[in-house]
């Protein structure tokens, strides 16, 4: 039978998940959690939400009731809506796709205020949900943007956002360790990337949820070699991107140094790192000049 006996107004569910979350979440990220799925079950505004009280249907506790279990199995909301904020777009994601994080919203916030009255090509190397491409398409409108990515189920979820969302990103399969793939993107100005970073050693300092919901392939790198991704397109950025281009990466906390010496090894200049808003150096950038 049905958890929420003798519940059928808004109000008896909203006290319904304080009951039964309170552990988990704090009362705020409770508040956000319901509007939410109250916005989204129901299509109305965040305004709307506010003097929302109607009677609920049984389909509608089941709504809740499946969501309310899936919280408690540590599911991120995110993959509960299908959904993630990022950048102020509505991105869809499932489990082929990491949630898109509020730092690498920073990362683009750095791209776009250097370069928006850009007008060549950018290329974002391990595009996932395509957050950072379709971001980029959007705000520096003279590029076109290209948007490579190897999970085949990742582009489904990409090529799904850029119709969604009525951008003209080209996204394509593309394996970023393969060195020879590369001359495919001779001439292109601008690379970002935010790629599979986390050393295998760190699962065990995890939020649980992370690791159960979250795709392995887009988290984490072998131990023996963390830096493998910036290390090829260091690499190849040397070698096929314009002259005068820039590469953009997000990283590791831990890692920043090690990628400012890759990006000098490979002969870039005007090397900056910089802090995310929590104040850890997540952000790397130079130029190609040679």
């Amino acid at each position: 039978g049905l958890m929420f006996v003798g519940a059928n107004s808004f109000s008896d569910i909203k006290q319904y998940f304080k009951e039964k979350l309170l552990d988990r979440f704090s009362a705020n990220e409770l508040k956000f959690i319901l509007r939410e799925l109250t916005i989204n079950r129901f299509n109305i505004s965040k305004l709307e939400y506010i003097t929302f009280n109607n009677n609920l249907s049984e389909s509608d506790l089941l709504y809740y009731h499946f969501a309310l279990k899936r919280l408690q199995n540590d599911e991120p909301i995110q993959y509960i809506l299908g959904q993630a904020d990022f950048y102020g777009l509505s991105f869809d994601v499932d489990t082929n796709v990491l949630i898109p994080r509020p730092e690498t919203e920073e990362l683009i916030e750095w791209v776009v205020s250097s370069h928006s009255q850009e007008t060549g090509q950018i290329v974002d190397l391990c595009s996932g949900s395509g957050c950072i491409a379709i971001s980029l398409a959007k705000s520096i409108t003279g590029c076109r943007v290209l948007g490579l990515e190897i999970s085949e189920d990742a582009l489904e979820i990409a090529k799904r956002n850029n119709i969604k969302l009525k951008t003209d990103v080209h996204f394509m399969h593309f394996d970023v360790l393969k060195k020879d793939h590369y001359k495919e993107l001779e001439n292109t100005n601008i690379w970002v990337s935010n790629p599979p970073y986390i050393p295998v050693f760190e699962k065990q300092l995890m939020a649980g949820n992370v690791l159960k919901y979250e795709p392995h392939l887009a988290l984490f790198v072998e131990d023996d070699d963390p830096l493998v991704f910036y290390r090829i397109i260091s690499e190849s950025a040397r070698l096929f991107l314009k002259k005068d281009g820039w590469l953009y990466f997000e990283v590791h906390e831990d890692n920043s140094m090690r990628v400012e010496d890759l990006l000098k090894d490979n002969s870039f200049v005007n090397i900056e790192v910089r802090k995310d808003l929590q104040g850890k150096y997540r952000m790397v950038r130079g130029q190609k000049v040679l």
